[in-house]
């Protein structure tokens, strides 16, 4: 993953999936390396597949929220982030800078000037977590 090789880094988390069993580290790292192929959906499934054999697992709740964004769901991506903050205790900036990016998206506007198209870019912050930045 850290080289941009998405499609070789799939390829050995499912191999690591036939080796070690389907579990929610496993689940995660395909779910993040297809987030990182722009394969939206297939992330959320397999995030969501992560989530259920481990509610608690901060990495993946941080990328189902990072999918939701990219996919145009701000309110459903910030009580997903809410969830990752609160569970990781507010110990990850980037939890909380993806956090406050969902509230300022799903949060009404203030004024009714013309609104620009978010930019929004996924950057890499350790380990299976990602950031969401945009240009606010």
């Amino acid at each position: 993953m850290e080289a941009g090789e998405y499609e070789l880094a799939l390829k050995a988390y499912m191999r690591a999936a036939g080796e070690v069993g389907v579990n929610s580290d496993v689940l995660s790292a395909i779910g993040s390396a297809n987030l990182r192929l722009g394969r939206l959906g297939q992330a959320e499934q397999i995030l969501r597949q992560a989530l259920k054999e481990d509610p608690t697992f901060v990495p993946a709740l941080n990328n189902l929220g990072v999918v939701l964004m990219e996919q145009g769901k701000p309110a459903e991506a910030r009580v997903i982030f809410q969830q990752a903050y609160a569970l990781d205790s507010g110990q990850s900036d980037s939890i909380r800078e993806n956090l406050r990016l969902a509230i300022a998206q799903s949060a009404p506007s203030v004024y009714d000037g013309p609104q620009e198209e978010p930019n929004f870019s996924l950057v890499r912050r350790g380990q299976g977590q990602f950031v969401l930045l945009s240009q606010l």
